[in-house]
């Protein structure tokens, strides 16, 4: 069971150390640069859960209108730091503070499994609102349901925790939320010891 306001604090008392460990960008960023190439440099994209701002929205802001969202305060002071043209917000995924079909595009790297389970229907509900119509969404997921904790994440000794939904789970909520996946990849994931794996999704609302 994750506590958000747990992820949160540890988000704060850790910003440096992920800084750290983020910073130079990694897995995942081949697929970034795939879903952003048919974007206009006006297309407004937010990335969910944008932490630090590095290596995602330092990247965003330098090729589209890019806002980021988390709702760690500390986080959020650094992005202003590492992606000084991006719009950021402070809130909550589950309700997000912006008007309905607002962006051409989203990323959620890796933000989504520190929600509980039983909110995740509800963040992709949202997501699926302040996107356009012909908008998309590019998301991380992790390939099977796995919940729990590590109490020195990063050799920081501070805890953090997770809940994965896992892809078949994620693709549901998609389909429920009125998506349809139009690409998955997976990819190795730098920040693990043990050769843990992403799936990403890359999706359009239903027409």
């Amino acid at each position: 069971m994750v506590d958000k306001d747990v992820v949160r604090r540890s988000y704060d008392n850790l910003a440096e150390t992920y800084a750290a460990e983020r910073s130079e960008g990694g897995h995942g960023m081949d697929i970034l640069d795939q879903f952003l190439r048919p974007l206009s440099e006006s297309a407004r994209v937010l990335d969910a859960g944008c932490g630090q701002g590095a290596p995602v929205l330092r990247q965003l802001s330098a090729s589209t209108t890019a806002a980021g969202m988390d709702f760690s305060r500390t986080q959020l002071e650094l992005a202003t730091e590492n992606a000084p043209r991006a719009s950021l917000i402070q809130g909550d995924m589950t309700n997000l503070p912006v008007r309905d079909s607002l962006f051409d595009a989203i990323t959620a790297y890796h933000s989504l499994i520190h929600v509980p389970l039983e909110e995740h229907q509800a963040v992709i509900d949202e997501f699926a609102r302040i996107l356009r119509p012909d908008g998309r969404l590019l998301l991380s997921e992790g390939p099977d349901e796995w919940s729990g904790s590590n109490p020195n994440w990063l050799g920081s000794g501070t805890e953090m925790q997770w809940h994965i939904a896992g892809a078949e789970a994620t693709r549901e909520h998609l389909r429920n939320a009125g998506f349809t996946v139009v690409d998955e990849w997976g990819t190795a994931d730098t920040l693990t010891e043990d050769g843990g794996r992403w799936v990403f999704f890359s999706t359009r609302p239903d027409k």
